[in-house]
C-alpha cells in the first residue's frame, strides 16, 4: 500500500522557521528613518532562517501591510521616504493579538473577512521617538506575549526621556553635564519665569547653550543657541517635537560613542568610535548624520586606557537603565580627560552606514551576524516581569 499521500508525523515534518515582523515608521518626527534602517535590516536578515513580515505604522497611526521592498525603504534626494508609499492598502489593517496565547496577526480590510497571516515569533521594532521606542509599543507587545528585540518598557521609557535617563544615571553615579529641564505646565503658566530659569543657567554656564525636546531622537529639534537672541527661536523649535525641553551647557571636548550588545553571558561593548567636527554644520545635527552621512573614525584614536574607561562606562549605563539586546552610549572626553555620558539610545540608528553597526563590525560582529544575535537574545527572553 503506497503512503504517498498519507499525512505525516510530527517527526517527518521539517520545522517551522521563526517568523520576524519587522516593525517601523511610526507617528513620531523620526518616520523616515525608522523606514531607513528597518529597509536595512529587511535587507540583512537570513530569508534561509528566518520568515518575515514587514509591517509599517503610519504617520497617522495605521498598522499596515507593506511591501518587502527594502530598496525602496532609502533616503532619495535626500528625502526620507513614507509608509504610505509601501503600504499595500490604502484601507486595511493590521491587528496584532492581545491574548498571550495567540500570537496570530490578522489583517483586516472595510467589507472583507479578515485573513490570518500567522503566527508572528518576534517583532523587531525599527521605531525611533515615541510611540515606538518610548516603551509604548513594548508594553503591548508585553500584553500580547510576543517577544520582541530590545529594551523592555521601563528601559525604553527611560532611555526616551532625557530629564529621567539623566537622573537615573546621576543615581548610579554616572557623570552628567549640567542641564535644566522645563516642563510643559511649567512654560504654559509662567514662561517668563521659565525663560529666566534658563537664563540664570546661562549666567551659570555660558553660552552657547543646547535647547532639546525632551523625548526627540535623532537630534530633531535640536538648536545651539549662542546668545540670549536665539533663545525663543530654540525654544519653539524643541516645543515643535515635545512640549517638555531640555537646556543644556555645552561641554567642550571629544564625542564618543560605544555600542553595547546583549551576549549569551551578558552585554558586553564594541569599540568606540569618534564623531569628529563636522566642518559643513554647527554640530551633529540631523543632515550631518543622514543626509550628509558625516563618517566617523571606527575606532576612535583614544589610549587603551580611554578605550577600557569609555566600554566600562557603557555597559554601566546599559545596566543602570536596566537595558536589554542594544544601546548605543555617547559620551563627551572633556578636555581634562574625563568622560561624561550625554545619553543613551535604546534603538539606534541601525542602517550598515549607522556608528552602532560599524562599531560592532570592527570589533568582529558583522552587520548580518548583528541582526541574526539580536533576534536569538529576544526568542531566548520571555516576555513579563524577568
Amino acid at each position: 500500500m503506497s503512503t504517498e499521500n498519507l499525512p505525516q508525523s510530527p517527526e517527518q515534518q521539517p520545522p517551522r522557521k521563526p517568523r520576524v515582523a519587522v516593525v517601523f515608521g511610526g507617528r513620531s518626527s523620526e518616520h523616515g528613518i525608522s523606514m531607513v534602517t528597518a529597509g536595512a535590516v529587511l535587507r540583512a536578515i537570513d530569508r534561509t532562517k528566518y520568515d518575515v513580515l514587514p509591517i509599517g505604522i503610519t504617520r497617522e497611526g495605521r498598522w499596515v501591510l507593506t511591501a518587502d521592498e527594502p530598496e525602496r525603504m532609502a533616503i532619495t534626494e535626500r528625502r526620507t521616504p513614507d509608509v504610505e508609499e509601501l503600504a499595500e492598502s490604502s484601507e486595511g489593517g493590521v491587528i496584532l493579538p492581545v491574548d498571550p496565547a495567540n500570537r496570530e496577526v490578522v489583517y483586516s480590510e472595510p467589507g472583507s473577512v479578515p485573513k490570518a497571516l500567522g503566527e508572528v515569533d518576534v517583532v523587531f521594532p525599527m521605531l525611533h521617538g515615541p510611540y515606538g521606542e518610548d516603551g509604548t509599543l513594548q508594553g503591548l507587545l508585553e500584553l500580547s506575549g510576543v517577544p520582541y528585540v530590545g529594551s523592555g518598557v521601563l528601559a525604553s521609557a527611560v532611555g526616551q526621556d532625557k530629564e529621567y535617563m539623566k537622573r537615573v544615571f546621576i543615581s548610579f553615579g554616572l557623570p552628567v553635564g549640567p542641564y535644566v529641564v522645563i516642563r510643559p505646565r511649567e512654560w504654559e503658566l509662567d514662561e517668563s519665569t521659565a525663560r529666566k530659569k534658563i537664563i540664570d543657567f546661562a549666567g551659570e554656564h555660558g553660552w552657547p547653550l543646547f535647547v532639546k525636546p525632551a523625548r526627540a531622537g535623532s537630534s530633531i529639534g535640536i538648536t545651539k543657541v549662542d546668545d540670549l537672541s536665539g533663545l525663543d527661536e530654540a525654544i519653539a523649535a524643541a516645543r515643535q517635537h515635545d512640549p517638555k525641553f531640555l537646556v543644556e551647557a555645552l561641554l567642550r571636548g571629544r564625542e564618543i560613542e560605544c555600542g553595547v550588545l546583549e551576549f549569551e553571558d551578558g552585554p558586553r561593548a564594541s569599540v568606540p568610535a569618534e564623531i569628529p567636527p563636522v566642518q559643513s554644520h554647527d554640530y551633529y545635527d540631523f543632515e550631518a548624520k543622514y543626509i550628509d552621512s558625516t563618517p566617523g573614525l571606527v575606532p576612535a584614536p583614544l589610549t587603551p586606557e580611554q578605550t577600557a574607561e569609555v566600554r566600562r562606562l557603557a555597559v554601566e549605563a546599559f545596566d543602570a537603565a536596566s537595558c536589554e539586546g542594544l544601546v548605543r552610549a555617547d559620551f563627551f572626553l572633556t578636555e581634562d580627560g574625563t568622560f561624561v555620558i550625554n545619553e543613551i539610545n535604546t534603538m539606534p540608528g541601525f542602517t550598515p552606514i549607522s556608528m552602532y553597526p560599524q562599531m560592532w563590525e570592527a570589533t568582529g560582529v558583522p552587520y548580518p551576524e548583528l541582526v541574526d544575535r539580536l533576534i536569538q537574545a529576544a526568542l531566548r527572553r520571555p516576555t513579563g516581569l524577568r
